[in-house]
C-alpha cells in the first residue's frame, strides 16, 4: 500500500477512527482514572485532616480504598493491564494509605505526644511503603488466597474506622499513648510474616457457595447501613486480629506442615529475583 492510500485520521483526514478503537482507547485508560480518583480521595483527606475535619478525612480514607479496589478489578476484567499501571497504583497507595492516614492519626490522636506522635505517624508511613515494597517484588508462584504481612489499605482502614466512630480530637495523654501504640502495633504487623486471607481468591462457584457468600455480603451490607460507624469498625478490627490466627499449610517437597512465618520467609527469599508479577494481578484488597 501507497503512502498516499494510508488512511488518515482527525480533522484534516478523510476517514473518521474506528469507534472500536476509540472505545478500547477509554477502556485502557479506565482504571488509571481510578487510581487517579484514589489520589484525589488521599489527597482531600490530608487538607480535611488538616483542617480539623476529621470524620470527613476518614471518609475519604474509605473512598480511596473503594477506589483502589475497583482499579485492579476493572484493569483484570477489561484485559487492561499494563506495568504502567502497577507503579501508579503503587504509588498512588503510598500516599492515600500511607502518607494521608499517618497524618490523619497524628493530627487527631498524637499531636499532643511531641516528637513521639510524629515518629510513631512516620513508622506507620515507611513500614507501609515497605510492605508495599516487598509486595511489588514476591514471586507469582507464592500462595494468592494469603498476603504475607497486613496489606497497607487494611491498616488506613483501621486509623479511619476508629476516627470515624469517634472523630473528637485525642488530648488526654493517656488515651493519646493508647493511639500511639496502636499505631505502632499497625506498623510491625505490615511488615511482619503474619498471614492474612486474600479474599480476591474466594471461589463463587457451586450454587451453595455462591448463595452463601451473596448471604454475607448482604448482611455485611446490611449492618454498615444500619450502624456504620460500629460495623466498619469491627470488621476493620476483626480482620486486622485475623493474622494472629496461626494457620498452616502443606509443604510443597515434603508434605508436612509449614509455619506461616517459614512460609512468609520463602516468599522474602524468592522475591530477590526477577519480578514475576503481571500487571495489577498482585493488587491487594
Amino acid at each position: 500500500m501507497s503512502r498516499n492510500a494510508l488512511p488518515r485520521y482527525g480533522i484534516l483526514g478523510r476517514h473518521k477512527r474506528p469507534m472500536g478503537a476509540r472505545a478500547r482507547r477509554g477502556i485502557f485508560i479506565l482504571p488509571s482514572l481510578l487510581t487517579v480518583g484514589n489520589v484525589l480521595a488521599g489527597y482531600a483527606a490530608i487538607i480535611a485532616a488538616q483542617q480539623n475535619e476529621f470524620a470527613r478525612a476518614a471518609l475519604l480514607l474509605g473512598v480511596a480504598a473503594v477506589l483502589d479496589n475497583l482499579d485492579g478489578r476493572v484493569a483484570r476484567a477489561t484485559g487492561t493491564t499494563s506495568s504502567f499501571g502497577v507503579q501508579f497504583d503503587s504509588l498512588a497507595d503510598v500516599l492515600s494509605f500511607g502518607v494521608a492516614p499517618a497524618f490523619l492519626v497524628f493530627r487527631w490522636g498524637m499531636e499532643s505526644l511531641g516528637r513521639w506522635g510524629w515518629v510513631a505517624s512516620f513508622l506507620f508511613l515507611i513500614c507501609g511503603a515497605m510492605r508495599l515494597a516487598r509486595f511489588n517484588i514476591q514471586p507469582a508462584g507464592g500462595d494468592k488466597r494469603f498476603f504475607i504481612g497486613l496489606p497497607i489499605p487494611a491498616a488506613a482502614m483501621v486509623v479511619g474506622a476508629i476516627i470515624f466512630y469517634h472523630p473528637q480530637p485525642i488530648v488526654e495523654p493517656g488515651l493519646a499513648v493508647s493511639v500511639l501504640v496502636l499505631v505502632l502495633l499497625l506498623s510491625g504487623l505490615m511488615v511482619s510474616r503474619l498471614r492474612y486471607r486474600s479474599f480476591k481468591s474466594l471461589d463463587a462457584r457451586g450454587k451453595r457457595r455462591s448463595f452463601l457468600i451473596v448471604g454475607l455480603l448482604a448482611l455485611l451490607l446490611a449492618a454498615v447501613v444500619a450502624e456504620p460507624q460500629v460495623a466498619l469498625l469491627s470488621l476493620s478490627l476483626l480482620y486486622m486480629l485475623s493474622g494472629l490466627i496461626p494457620r498452616r499449610r502443606r509443604s510443597r517437597h515434603s508434605g508436612a506442615p509449614a509455619t506461616a512465618a517459614q512460609d512468609g520467609a520463602a516468599l522474602a527469599d524468592a522475591g530477590t529475583g526477577p519480578q514475576a508479577h503481571s500487571a495489577r494481578d498482585g493488587h491487594e484488597i
